[in-house]
């Protein structure tokens, strides 16, 4: 039987994260597009909330929790209510331990775990999106070819979150026997930053094009060592986008509601007004409709079921939804919309991003 009903723990987390998000991320979310930047301190709050070294065991220094795709989709809902960029940085260490810790070898989580539980927010990162208009993560451009010991790794990729400062990378590429995920160092002779990227939304994540030329790395840096079921980190993946649809489209709908009850036109706030009330009504509906949908392939995750199709259901309906969700807040707003007065306008230039977004969030 399906039951979504959240833990008391998945509760109290989520309680604290509501407040973390309207509290500290919400104040500061005009500032950090506007700069292009997220405050270190406020960075360095959220890693203090644990969201990477939760599900770390503890024989490597993490917490030891249980795995959950169900919590961290709460959590990335949670967040991206407050902004979806700086929910995006926060998180981005967990696009490298959260396959370590479901697919790495007890020599790769022995090697790289330990580093990300320390006191300070320890950045790394998943090189997956690549720069073509029909990008396939099932048939990746990215090439990693067997010689000997090692594996050489040639290919171009973009949109890779915090590129430039990353520990470690996770790089996917197309293998002879399908697709495998390595663990690269920024550092290993072949691999290149390219400059920041300039997006329309999300403009306080950094992230960038990196050019992998003739990478060699051993074998043994391969996630999983002979190789890890890639396609059950694209669906966890495609989850983490979904839900991070849901906060933002949660933010728009509130934010129109607020304004439409607040707003009088001939004496009476426009939220009385037939045509918008039944606008906010769908919106509403739309928000709870992709939630369930994220939740539904979340759920089949922690159950070890397969979530191909209900993960690809949910991260598709979510980039749709959410990008008519956050166009109706902005019409709600009228022209207050398209003024940088108001955020509708950045939850929709971030809203239109989910259709490309993949790879950027995990649960």
């Amino acid at each position: 039987m399906v039951n979504f009903k959240p833990t008391e723990e998945q509760e109290l987390l989520r309680d604290t994260l509501q407040n973390f998000a309207r509290e500290v991320i919400r104040p500061q979310a005009r500032e950090a597009d506007e700069n292009d930047r997220i405050a270190p301190e406020l960075v360095q709050k959220g890693w203090e909330l644990g969201l990477v070294q939760a599900a770390i065991p503890e024989e490597h220094g993490g917490y030891g929790g249980t795995r959950s795709a169900v919590g961290s989709a709460i959590e990335l809902e949670e967040l991206a209510y407050g902004d979806l960029a700086t929910t995006m940085h926060l998180v981005a260490p967990r696009l490298f331990t959260v396959p370590l810790i479901v697919a790495g070898t007890p020599e790769q989580r022995a090697a790289w775990l330990p580093r990300f539980c320390n006191g300070a927010f320890t950045p790394a990162t998943a090189a997956f999106v690549e720069p073509v208009w029909n990008f396939d993560p099932r048939k990746p451009a990215t090439r990693a070819e067997r010689r000997g010991g090692d594996y050489v790794i040639t290919g171009k990729k973009c949109l890779v979150p915090l590129a430039d400062r990353a520990a470690a990378i996770l790089v996917y590429a197309k293998t002879d026997d399908g697709i495998g995920a390595f663990i690269v160092e920024p550092g290993t002779a072949g691999v290149t930053v390219g400059p920041r990227e300039k997006n329309l939304g999300i403009h306080a994540l950094d992230t960038f094009p990196v050019t992998f030329e003739s990478v060699r790395v051993p074998a043994a840096q391969r996630l999983g060592g002979e190789g890890a079921s890639v396609q059950a980190l694209i669906d966890a993946s495609r989850v983490a986008t979904a839900a991070l649809a849901v906060g933002v489209s949660r933010a728009a709908f509130d934010y129109a509601r607020d304004y439409a009850k607040e707003r009088k036109a001939f004496g009476v706030a426009i939220a009385r007004k037939q045509a918008i009330a039944f606008m906010l009504a769908d919106m509403a509906t739309e928000v709870d409709a992709m939630r369930l949908l994220a939740w539904e392939a979340a759920w089949r995750i922690d159950k070890g079921l397969s979530a191909t199709r209900e993960a690809y259901l949910a991260r598709h309906y979510a980039a749709q939804a959410s990008l008519k969700i956050a166009d109706n807040a902005l019409q709600v707003l009228g022209g207050h919309g398209y003024i940088r007065d108001h955020l509708v306008e950045l939850f929709l230039r971030n809203a239109r991003g989910f259709a490309m977004l993949d790879g950027l969030a995990i649960v």
